[in-house]
């Protein structure tokens, strides 16, 4: 029977050895997560007595594979989605509406961004400078020619204010990153394949979005995301469950320091303290930890990846959840609000979860000390390459997010029945320009060693269906290409 390691015990770990198993469902699978939960950026907290998500907290239902593990987790009954409130964006001073018909803020019409826009930027948005050829120099050797930074894509064609009002928001809710910095091709990619041969931007956003309706139709437009009633955080240990279920072995507090190739064939990954190691041994390996600790990993089985993967810089974030009393902190309006950099606060987003979600709503009635009604909402705050701005103890990051709420909303907040702050060290993989040739090396140079394969939020996607689909691929690449069999996966202590 193969045997396989699954080095991360996160989303795209958990998903790998699901689809190992359904592959192949003799093989033994052992799953190894350094910390003491399985789950990664998926996780959940007490706030004022009730869990709450204090990470990831929906996935993005128009795209398969995360309500497909879901369905496989046994939690397909408790799929929910949002409300409905809409979401806003904080520009020069007021709360606007986000624009109908944008994708990752770029508009398929212009006229759409009238009051977040000012008249003047709107006429540079539709008076769309369209160039003759989307890649000049094509014949240059670098290998990044054919790719773009999100912000100089937009703001070439529809002028700087779409990209500081609207691009870059959205794309540091996703990333946390800077939409000048993040690469078009990885963060884009339909949209930059559209306009590749110098078509019109606008024009290639209107054609992937659904088209307008007049009022009159009665279709009404799929759910955008979804979550778990209860809260996302509960998929992980579905998962867990169910790999046990199937046999398969899921271990905690197993910190992998090293990975070798084994003379006689397989691989060997060691755990544990230096003084008293642990090694796990097994036919095949899927690495799904973030690339800074993947490069350290492959650093001699294969140095050509453990070097593109060193360049892959991360964003740390800090999620702040608060519950507030209801009768104080009245309605709120909306489900959340994004803020552009240029507005110089110091939260970068703000979810108004009892809004967005019915469920969190039903979660905070008679939540209070005192029976009273409760209003959980959350704000996070970091940036890529401003890790500074989380240098401050949680109690600090905590006014500072209310400070920050309490100006958007153009109201103080009642003093919260409890606060909780989630730190994300390094939590963001950042796609810079030329990430795609980056990760096509990446995967090359892993498939020259048999057997082994890495997926992750680091490869072609960070949200949580693309991690999904960078699981199964590895798993494809595993089953695809076995490897000589070698003794079954078991562990054994040895010394230094």
């Amino acid at each position: 029977m193969p045997s396989y390691l699954v080095v991360g015990g996160g989303i795209s770990g958990l998903a790998s050895a699901v689809g190992i198993l359904d592959a192949d469902p003799a093989a033994q699978v052992t799953v190894l997560e350094g910390s003491d939960r399985v789950g990664g950026k998926l996780r959940g907290a007490q706030v004022a007595g009730r869990m709450v998500d204090v990470g990831a907290e929906a996935v993005l239902a128009r795209r398969p594979e995360a309500l497909e593990l879901i369905d496989r987790a046994g939690l397909a009954g408790d799929v929910v989605h949002p409300t409905g409130a809409s979401a806003q964006v904080w520009s020069r001073g007021s709360l606007h509406p986000m624009p109908r018909r944008t994708l990752m803020g770029v508009p398929a019409d212009p006229e759409a961004l009238r009051g977040l826009l000012t008249d003047e930027e709107v006429e540079r948005a539709l008076a769309e400078v369209v160039p003759k050829t989307a890649s000049p120099g094509i014949s240059d050797p670098d290998p990044r020619v054919d790719d773009i930074s999100v912000g100089d894509l937009v703001a070439d064609r529809l002028g700087p204010a779409v990209v500081d009002r609207l691009v870059e928001p959205l794309l540091g809710g996703v990333y946390a990153g800077h939409a000048r910095l993040l690469s078009a091709r990885a963060a884009l990619p339909q949209l930059r394949t559209l306009v590749g041969d110098g078509g019109s931007l606008t024009g290639a956003v209107d054609r992937m979005l659904p088209a307008p309706t007049d009022g009159t139709q009665s279709q009404v437009a799929a759910p955008v995301f979804a979550t778990v009633l209860g809260g996302l955080h509960r998929l992980p240990d579905a998962l867990a469950d169910l790999l046990a279920e199937r046999g398969a072995t899921v271990r905690t507090g197993a910190v992998a320091r090293e990975l070798h190739v084994l003379p006689e064939g397989g691989f060997e990954v060691v755990t544990g303290p230096r003084p008293a190691p642990t090694a796990y041994r097994a036919d095949r390996v899927v690495l799904a930890v973030p690339p800074a600790p993947t490069a350290r990993l492959l650093a001699s089985l294969a140095p050509q990846a453990a070097d593109l993967l060193q360049r892959v810089e991360t964003a740390s974030v800090a999620v702040i959840t608060l519950a507030l009393p209801s009768a104080e902190l009245g309605e709120l309006t909306g489900s959340g609000f994004l803020v552009p950099p240029v507005e110089g606060l110091r939260i970068k987003a703000a979810t108004f979860s009892a809004t967005k979600w019915a469920w969190v709503r039903e979660l905070g009635q008679g939540a209070g000390p005192e029976g009273q009604d409760l209003t959980f909402l959350r704000a996070s705050i970091g940036r890529h390459r401003e890790e500074s701005t989380l240098q401050h103890p949680d109690d600090e990051l905590v006014e500072a997010a209310r400070a920050d709420l309490a100006l958007v909303l153009g109201r103080d907040l009642p003093e919260h029945v409890d606060a909780h702050v989630q730190r994300w060290g390094g939590g963001l993989p950042q796609y810079a320009v030329g990430h795609v040739d980056l990760v096509e090396q990446v995967h090359t140079a892993v498939d020259r060693v048999p057997g082994l394969a890495v997926c992750g939020a680091g490869y072609e996607g960070v949200g949580i269906p693309a991690c999904i689909a960078s699981a199964r691929r590895a798993v494809d690449r595993l089953t695809d290409h076995p490897t000589d069999p070698a003794p079954p996966a078991h562990s054994r202590s040895t010394t230094a």
